[in-house]
């Protein structure tokens, strides 16, 4: 059965917390059109020990002042307590490592626990943010509550340290949207092995892009209040393709596939090779991304399909290959032959291993290339959005090194680092098997 939006609204989260850290106000109106209300309620300390509250003396323009101007900050270990249903919860951290009056920003260190998982250890914002070239950074992750409650601590990472936490937010999610259980094993790519994702696994949120469209805000998202980033700074070398949108088009949400599993801008806008009438080009080029992950971690990885044009309306017209880290995740993708129907959105799952050879961070692979076994009518690729989520490791966490020395540098498209798809396909089997040891113990 098919339904379009009107008939599926956006998911109402059963609990939307919105945490302004550090205010003394109830309420307050942001940027986002929620109302975010002061943390003191969901304080576990006593007043004797509740963390001081510190107002930012400066506040750099184009920052919200919800929840950015005010901060709680901890010298010593914190916690939070939060009395929620059930089920898995988006849980953002937000942070504004800006000058805080009296404290030294070199000192600040923390590390954060939900419960017995680890969400950051010996993290600095400042680093962070001076790394992403950013001002303000929102550490998002997906928990699972077990028995109505959830413990968010915070410590500095050292004795000499101080940690900081500007807003919090809690909100519900359906039950499968990303964690579908035992019934859904997903490919592990490079491997004849299958993953079940259950409950068990935390998430982090890594990457979220509106491929192909712009920025998409909280407010803007199908009632999670996600936030969906361009593409353009992750698109590599000169074939970027061309960029396609039908904003009037009403899209055919499923069972399969409901109105919240993404806005629907991700699916009205895409991107696409552009010369699928020419073979000669198209086959002699991929559509490209690149993401810096950090290694040592598997990861989930969320492609969303939804086929624009109305004149492809059988399987077979366009099919194409997915290579994701240099292996194949997908020898013969067919849009339609997925959804059944062009206007109709899908999405596939992979999961892949990005083994620690090095400390730091190491670009994960995307690529879309045409597939020529099936003779399709036109040579041709497209994509509509990605989602990359972290998933915590053996022994419950999620924690990577702070790197510093590492830029998050847009690449030229001239760039002769990685630029042979061929030579990036070299990646060995080998070295993928020998970070699984701690995946499966």
């Amino acid at each position: 059965m098919l339904s379009v939006f009107g008939d599926n609204p956006p998911y109402e989260p059963l609990e939307n917390i919105a945490l302004d850290c550090g205010s003394p106000d109830l309420r307050t109106l942001p940027f986002d059109g929620r109302n975010w209300t002061s943390d003191a309620s969901f304080i576990s300390q006593s007043k004797s020990t509740v963390a001081p509250i510190m107002v930012s003396s400066s506040i750099e323009p184009g920052v919200p002042q919800v929840p950015y101007k005010t901060a709680r900050l901890f010298f010593s270990e914190f916690t939070y307590t939060f009395n929620l249903t059930p089920g898995p919860k988006f849980l953002r951290l937000h942070f504004y490592p800006t000058s805080y009056p009296g404290f030294d920003a070199s000192k600040e260190f923390l590390s954060v626990m939900e419960g017995n998982h680890t969400l950051l250890s010996n993290f600095s914002a400042s680093l962070a943010a001076n790394c992403k070239n950013v001002t303000t950074l929102i550490k998002e992750f997906i928990v699972a509550v077990q028995n109505h409650s959830l413990r968010l601590t915070f410590s500095p990472s050292s004795s000499d340290a101080f940690a900081f936490v500007n807003g919090i937010e809690l909100v519900s999610m359906p039950l499968n949207l990303y964690k579908r259980g035992e019934n859904f094993p997903l490919p592990f790519v490079g491997y004849s092995q299958v993953i079940r994702l259950d409950s068990t696994y935390v998430f982090e949120t890594v990457y979220r892009i509106n491929v192909g469209g712009d920025d998409i805000p909280p407010k803007s998202d199908s009632g999670m209040f996600r936030t969906w980033t361009r593409d353009d700074q992750y698109i590599f070398g000169a074939g970027v393709g061309q960029l396609a949108f039908d904003y009037d088009l009403q899209v055919k949400y499923t069972p399969s596939v409901p109105a919240y599993t993404a806005p629907d801008l991700v699916y009205r806008t895409a991107r696409f090779m552009g010369v699928f009438d020419n073979p000669r080009i198209t086959l002699n080029f991929n559509l490209t991304w690149y993401f810096p992950v950090e290694t040592g971690f598997l990861y989930l990885v969320r492609l969303h399909f939804c086929e624009l044009d109305r004149s492809i309306t059988k399987i077979n017209q366009k099919v194409f290959s997915i290579y994701i880290n240099n292996q194949t995740a997908e020898d013969e993708a067919d849009v339609i032959g997925w959804s059944g129907g062009q206007g109709v959105p899908v999405f596939k799952d992979y999961v892949v291993m990005v083994p620690q050879e090095k400390e730091g961070l190491q670009d994960l692979w995307l690529d879309l290339h045409p597939n020529t076994k099936t003779k399709p009518e036109y040579y041709d690729s497209f994509l509509n959005g990605i989602e990359i989520f972290k998933l915590n490791n053996y022994d419950r966490n999620l924690a990577a090194v702070n790197h510093p020395e590492i830029q998050y540098q847009e690449r030229s498209s001239t760039s002769s680092s990685s630029t042979s798809w061929q030579k990036r396909r070299a990646l060995t089997v080998g070295s993928l098997l020998g970070g699984l040891a701690m995946v499966f113990i």
